[in-house]
């Protein structure tokens, strides 16, 4: 399927569109939520991926302030920083103190450059996730109310990594949302989660222990408030098993969990 790609203008921010060349009505659309890392290559070949299934989809730019990414998140920076960070032992991934430690003996300008980029991209505290939300909440609205070829239409979600914890979280917050898709996301705060009015699917690497500990909890809140949610773990599958660019990608549970997802925007952004 042919498939028109680029990048957009809504209001607040900036976004990766890609739509099939060939759609001529409105379609459902997807907001494709990013990895830690931005919207680099690999998003943009996902939000591809959905438009060659049917239906538009929009990766915002959440690193976009005032209408450009700051000098620490550009491209180039967060490459340099992704290559410094494959290079540590697993596990520095989300360990402050191995980083730091890692950071504070490279020479400069690598030392100030990387550890800007990681404060940037690792900073923020708990309520770092809440602050990229009018961003994905102003691209709903461009999708449903102002955009041609999705104006009315559903709209669901669908997050990597960081995205997979706002894909859930905008699902507590966003109300036009029709389902929110979660691969290795963390959960929503509890208290938010009886918000939650469209279906959740999760997917989840078996091997991920610090994301899953949150699978029951979610679970549980989601059972009791009466909401639908359904998730599959992935034996022997690592955090960010989806991300063919990096070391944990799986085959296996990407073919199982892609045709899943596919199923359930299907079933929750047809007519």
């Amino acid at each position: 399927m042919a498939i028109k790609g680029g990048w957009i203008d809504y209001e607040g921010g900036k976004g990766y569109f890609a739509i099939p060349e060939k759609a001529a009505e409105p379609v459902p659309a997807i907001i494709v939520i990013q990895e830690l890392f931005g919207v680099n290559d690999h998003i943009e070949d996902v939000t591809r991926r959905f438009a060659a299934a049917g239906y538009a989809a929009l990766a915002p730019d959440l690193f976009v302030e005032g209408g450009s990414r700051p000098a620490a998140l550009t491209p180039g920076r967060i490459e340099k920083m992704v290559k410094f960070m494959r290079q540590l032992p697993p596990g520095a991934w989300g360990n402050p103190t191995i980083r730091d430690e890692a950071i504070a003996i490279l020479p400069e300008p690598d030392r100030t450059e990387i550890s800007e980029t990681s404060g940037k991209l690792f900073g923020g505290g708990p309520d770092r996730l809440a602050g990229y939300l009018p961003l994905l909440k102003a691209a709903v609205r461009h999708l449903r109310t102002v955009r041609q070829e999705t104006r009315e239409q559903k709209v669901a979600c669908v997050g990597f990594c960081m995205g997979g914890g706002l894909s859930a979280l905008l699902a507590c917050e966003e109300p036009e949302i029709s389902g929110a898709a979660v691969f290795y996301g963390s959960t929503p705060p509890a208290d938010k989660i009886p918000a939650i009015r469209c279906p959740v699917i999760g997917f989840y690497g078996g091997n991920d222990k610090r994301i899953n500990t949150g699978i029951p909890v979610f679970e549980e809140a989601m059972k009791a408030a009466g909401k639908s949610y359904e998730r599959f773990v992935y034996d022997g599958a690592n955090h960010s098993f989806f991300n063919d660019n990096g070391h944990s990608y799986n085959i296996k549970a990407v073919r199982d969990s892609f045709v899943r997802l596919l199923t359930f925007f299907q079933k929750n952004l047809s007519d």
